[in-house]
């Protein structure tokens, strides 16, 4: 009896957290239906019928371009992050060459260091090259991520085994083909574990657009939401709307992937 009555205590407590986690996306939803004067009444927990209207404010002001630009440039790096960050922690985790400690300690130094402070740099280093107000500024600077480099190193280091690699070299495999056909299968769910991080990471990002965008056709969702409420004055019901149309790509990323970034969360947790 006294194991039934903490297991409900537990349900209940777990089942509260949920809801506290919940509310806040709940209640920007149902704020996306409300005319903008209207929101201010009160904490809106029931749909309104001005959700069409907000919509057509929505699409009018560019979201569909916003969310296409947004699309490309997410999809885009999460490639190039996963293709960098696989094979630099495949090679830091299975080969011995010189450097590579100084290399694995500048990857951990890298680790404490906001991004923030080598905004200026990058940026100076787009001007340079001529990419300012283009896609690439905001695609290539997922590249050099030092946490998913760090990540995948620890997690191919315990979830591919180098004996795996030996009997390779014995059947006459080359390097590439060790990691292209038998690393990545194994090493799958710490590579969604980054593709889902930097997806939503890229997907939200508001500070670099906002420095390297110069072109209205190029502005991410974040820029857009930012421009809907200068141009619609503050129209909040047309901005928790397009927020809300926003979120979709995220929930459904995770709800898809979101077994494999839990296992893979749990095996380095046992590993560890």
């Amino acid at each position: 009896m006294n194991r039934k009555i903490v297991s409900a205590i537990k349900y209940v407590i777990l089942m509260l957290i949920v809801v506290i986690m919940i509310a806040p996306v709940y209640i920007v939803f149902m704020m996306g239906t409300y005319k903008s004067e209207k929101l201010f009444l009160g904490v809106p927990w029931v749909p309104s019928d001005y959700l069409m209207i907000n919509i057509r404010t929505a699409l009018n002001g560019g979201f569909l371009r916003s969310f296409a630009n947004s699309l490309i440039v997410s999809v885009c790096s999460v490639l190039l992050c996963v293709f960098c960050s696989a094979t630099i922690g495949f090679a830091l985790a299975k080969y011995d060459f010189k450097l590579k400690k100084l290399i694995s300690g500048v990857i951990v130094v890298l680790l404490v260091i906001p991004t923030e402070i080598g905004i200026v740099g990058y940026v100076r280093e787009m001007r340079t090259l001529g990419l300012i107000s283009t896609y690439w500024p905001l695609i290539l600077i997922w590249g050099a991520n030092p946490f998913c480099a760090y990540f995948m190193q620890s997690f191919i280091g315990d979830s591919f085994p180098t004996e795996i690699m030996e009997s390779a070299r014995i059947d006459g495999c080359s390097e590439p083909g060790i990691f292209l056909k038998m690393a990545l299968p194994m090493i799958r769910p710490g590579i969604t574990t980054v593709a889902i991080l930097i997806f939503l990471w890229s997907w939200n990002s508001y500070m670099l657009p906002l420095i390297i965008v110069n072109k209205v056709n190029l502005y991410t969702i974040p820029l857009f939401v930012s421009t809907l409420s200068s141009a619609f004055s503050q129209d909040y019901g047309a901005i928790m709307c397009a927020l809300s149309m926003s979120i979709l790509p995220m929930l459904a990323v995770f709800t898809l992937f979101s077994k494999s970034f839990m296992s893979s969360i749990a095996a380095g947790a046992l590993k560890g």
